[in-house]
Order: C-alpha cells, then structure tokens, then sequence
C-alpha cells in the first residue's frame, strides 16, 4: 500500500468516524469531519499533507500524489 492509499484510508476513517460520534455522542464531532474535508482540499492545492510527511518518515512507498 503506498501513501497515497493510507492518506485516503484514513481520510475516510477519520470522517466516518466522526459521523458515528456525531450520531451518538454531540453533534460538535462534526467539525472533525470538517477539518479532514479542509485538509484535503488544501493538500490538493498545496501538495503539502502531514500524515503524508509522517507516512514517508516511517517508509511507506510514495504514490503518485504525495511521492
């Protein structure tokens, strides 16, 4: 699995995650799945993502995206 599919995996990890709590704990848990919708639009833009940074320091093969 190269960087590119852990960055997505747990992208939507992170939002559906964030709906569950959502759903049974507050509402607020919301703004998670908004941070990780912001983030991704901004490392589309700027190629810079910091799980993708970490994911290199810890030897996952780049992807196309983030190599």
């Amino acid at each position: 699995m190269n960087i590119d599919r852990v960055v997505m995996l747990f992208a939507g990890f992170m939002v559906a995650l964030s709906l569950v709590l959502a759903w049974y704990f507050s509402p607020w848990w919301q703004l998670l799945a908004l941070f990780v919708a912001l983030n991704l639009m901004q490392a589309s833009v700027t190629g810079f993502c910091p799980l993708a940074r970490i994911l290199r320091r810890l030897g996952i093969k780049p992807g196309a995206a983030f190599g």
